[in-house]
């Protein structure tokens, strides 16, 4: 009987389905009198779903208008303050020798027979709807689950399944799904979350060396533009924006050949959705070789060199950027067309 409802980023782990069902029932309740506050960064959510928006930036109130005459480029601009020169920049990069190896890899009951690779200077886009595996081989690939069999190398180097540390020391990274509760310590600060990542490099005779540790998290936070007061805040305090720069920078501290990126642009802003992909196109034209599993089709589409689609644990497509749109993606997603491509 709730007569205003507030929904934030209710939409974040649904399916298309799921949220074509939400939006009915929000629309059920406004048509019976509800009033609804949607919070959203999905701008196509805000403009399918909602009559007016109001904009913040930075924690103060920018504009509150209908939707009747504005495009998502004007809302970008209300959110950033600036005009974006581009959502989904790509950069030229050279497609180099196979930097991770995937073959066959099957856990029983969560994913069977998963085979790619992932070249240098190649983005690789995982698409899939939610549960259908993805950030299950992404987790078994770097070691922090283990699998029943298959194989995953690294520049050659065949890894040993359920060994995270030594995936690491072979140049793999991995940005988790969920920042909070697998990425970072909320409770500790900026300068030791990007430390975690380097104590063989900041450390000696098993003491820490704070200097080495400070030099290395400050070098990082300017590269990736974290905002905060000091390097001893607490990153629990921070944006999620910020929050998710903090996990990015302690992964490439690592300075790894191959980089998963686990839904790298949930529940941050536009501004900083377009920075996170910028970095991801300058690492793979600097020779990285980066899996990036999204969510997001226009991110997959924008981004992706080529995009693998699973469907309840199997992969069921590999698209070039040519082949991959929306409607390709999504029969494979849902199991309505099962194809490798060439």
């Amino acid at each position: 009987d709730a007569r205003v409802l507030i929904m934030d980023e209710p939409t974040a782990a649904l399916t298309g389905s799921e949220v074509a069902r939400l939006f009915g029932v929000v629309e059920t309740l406004r048509e019976q009198g509800a009033a609804v506050l949607f919070i959203s960064h999905r701008l196509e959510e805000i403009f399918e779903l909602c009559q007016r928006v109001t904009t913040l930036r930075d924690g103060a109130w920018v504009a509150s208008e209908p939707l009747d005459g504005l495009t998502e480029d004007d809302l970008v601009r209300r959110m950033v303050g600036r005009d974006l020169d581009e959502l989904y920049p790509k950069q030229d990069a050279e497609i180099g020798e196979v930097a991770l190896s995937v073959r066959r890899l099957t856990r029983e009951g969560v994913f069977t027979d998963v085979t790619f690779d992932v070249r240098r200077g190649e983005i690789v886009g995982l698409a899939g709807l939610v549960g259908a595996g993805r950030s299950e081989v992404a987790r078994a690939v770097f070691g922090v689950d283990r699998f029943d069999g298959g194989e995953v190398e690294v520049l050659g180097k065949r890894l040993k399944p359920g060994a995270p540390s030594l995936a690491m020391h072979a140049g793999l990274a991995l940005v988790p799904e969920d920042r909070r509760a697998q990425g970072l310590v909320m409770d500790l600060s900026i300068e030791r979350n990007i430390g975690l990542t380097g104590f063989s490099d900041t450390s000696r005779a098993g003491l820490m060396n704070r200097g080495a540790e400070r030099s290395r998290s400050l070098d990082w936070s300017v590269k990736l533009q974290v905002k905060y007061a000091r390097l001893a805040d607490v990153v629990g305090t921070l944006s999620g924006g910020n929050q998710q720069k903090v996990v990015l920078a302690k992964w490439l501290a690592t300075r790894p050949q191959v980089l998963i990126v686990d839904e790298p642009t949930r529940g941050i802003d536009v501004g900083t959705k377009a920075e996170v992909h910028r970095l991801l196109s300058t690492l793979a034209a600097d020779g990285v070789a980066v899996l990036m599993i999204s969510s997001d089709l226009p991110e997959i589409l924008g981004m992706a060199d080529r995009v693998l689609v699973m469907h309840e644990g199997r992969l069921t497509a590999e698209l070039s950027r040519a082949e991959a749109s929306e409607e390709t993606v999504m029969a494979a997603a849902t199991g309505r067309d099962q194809r490798r491509a060439a």
